[in-house]
């Protein structure tokens, strides 16, 4: 259709200068004029054909380039759009793993140091949830007013019975003594043989350092721990490089246990077993 509508153009454009150019030369009108004319039409009609079709080019690249934008504009949108449904599940799904799990596996694991640092110590009474003072006395206050049409003599026995169990109170349990961790050896100058720099590296942090002889028994290194405030029950030590746990034998010595140079250890909590 374009292409018709085109020729129509042209030929309808090119009417009126052939009827120009034969009212001026009808008289005298001969064959090499009569070319002339019609290469004249032609170049005319391949003039126009040629300037149609660039400004038709033209404005449908232009029209394809504004879709080709809206296009890439509504996906980009779209991307985002699903981008960000994603990152919400994901953080949704996150804080109920943290609640459900992480939270509750935390709670316990605190729970069952504190049982068993209070085993440890002595004070397992703080376990307990204990019972309210002076509870069986309000019951009584309270079922008073139940109870005014009953004789005096039975008010009184009923209060003597309920006021017996509070006389029977057991004596506190005697609170077992502590470990008593013994002395640590006196710490040799940095200048004497055979002399070693042990360093503990704590889960706070932490770093201390102390020098040992190397003859010197390997379980001063578990004193040392339990006197900076980690007990040999909830923590043990263990080698930096590398990383396994460090094997304390009654009898042997540090050079006996591997510790014959300058050495970091780690200060690790151990396993809980189920």
């Amino acid at each position: 259709m374009a292409s018709r509508g085109v020729l129509g153009i042209f030929i309808l454009s090119a009417v009126p200068i052939l009827c120009l150019e034969l009212r001026r030369g009808i008289p005298s009108l001969g064959i090499k004029d009569f070319f002339l004319l019609c290469g004249r039409i032609f170049f005319l009609l391949a003039l126009l054909t040629l300037v149609i079709s660039v400004t038709t080019s033209w404005f449908n690249s232009l029209k394809s380039s504004q879709v080709c934008l809206k296009e890439e504009d509504e996906n980009e949108k779209r991307q985002k759009l699903v981008r960000k449904q994603q990152q919400e599940a994901q953080g949704e799904k996150a804080s109920r793993y943290v609640e459900n799990v992480l939270k509750p596996r935390q709670e316990m694991k605190l729970k069952k140091l504190q049982e068993r640092f209070y085993q440890m110590t002595g004070e397992t009474w703080k376990l307990s949830s204990g019972h309210k003072l002076g509870g069986e006395e309000d019951l009584v206050l309270d079922n008073a007013s139940h109870t005014s049409s009953e004789t005096p003599g039975r008010e009184a026995a009923r209060r003597r019975n309920l006021r017996e169990p509070l006389k029977a109170v057991p004596p506190p349990a005697a609170a077992q003594p502590q470990e008593e961790v013994p002395d640590l050896p006196e710490e040799p100058s940095a200048t004497a043989e055979e002399v070693v720099t042990v360093a503990l590296r704590c889960p706070s942090g932490s770093v201390l350092r102390r020098r040992f002889l190397k003859s010197c028994s390997a379980q001063v290194l578990l004193n040392w721990m339990v006197r900076v405030g980690y007990h040999t029950s909830l923590y043990g030590l263990s080698t930096s490089f590398p990383r396994k746990p460090l094997e304390v034998v009654g009898g042997w010595s540090l050079e006996d246990a591997g510790i014959t140079t300058d050495t970091v250890l780690n200060v690790e909590e151990k396993e809980q077993s189920n």
